[in-house]
């Protein structure tokens, strides 16, 4: 998922910078994303994806391209996901992918904040899921937006 994610991404996105890093994705309990979630968010609540960057949003296009440096972790709330997968009848294979295709844009900077970031977001979002085989997760019949993160 995330190399459909660099190479959809690459007009925007310097490829080169990101060949090498690494990221780790987890797949935890709603107790584990809670307890971050809170941590680090102030929210006392599971959330389907959280996203911790290792350097500053697009610090790593300053990186030396030979380093081998980690981009940061993506953490998953099993159950939150898949709960939402089947309150939005869709497979949990695609909602999990959804979910990393978008925890990795938040990796590289990207985020939903204002509106103009959160469409510059999801069409991103759209075009990598689309490679991918993975339906519009933002399609109005999908229930609508699943990210919280």
């Amino acid at each position: 998922m995330a190399s459909a994610a660099i190479a959809e991404a690459a007009g925007l996105l310097a490829e080169a910078a990101l060949r090498g890093r690494e990221v780790c994705v987890v797949l935890g309990d709603d107790a584990m994303s809670r307890e971050l979630n809170e941590t680090w968010r102030g929210r006392d609540r599971a959330t389907n994806v959280l996203a911790f960057p290792t350097m500053a949003p697009w610090d790593w296009r300053a990186v030396d391209i030979d380093e081998e440096e980690s981009l940061g972790d993506i953490v998953l709330a099993r159950g939150v996901v898949l709960r939402e997968a089947d309150a939005q009848a869709k497979s949990a294979s695609q909602h999990l992918g959804h979910l990393v295709v978008h925890g990795f844009l938040h990796l590289l900077g990207y985020d939903h904040q204002d509106d103009r970031s959160a469409v510059e977001m999801e069409d991103l979002e759209r075009r990598i899921l689309a490679r991918l085989g993975i339906p519009d997760p933002y399609a109005a019949e999908s229930g609508g937006p699943s990210t919280t993160a």
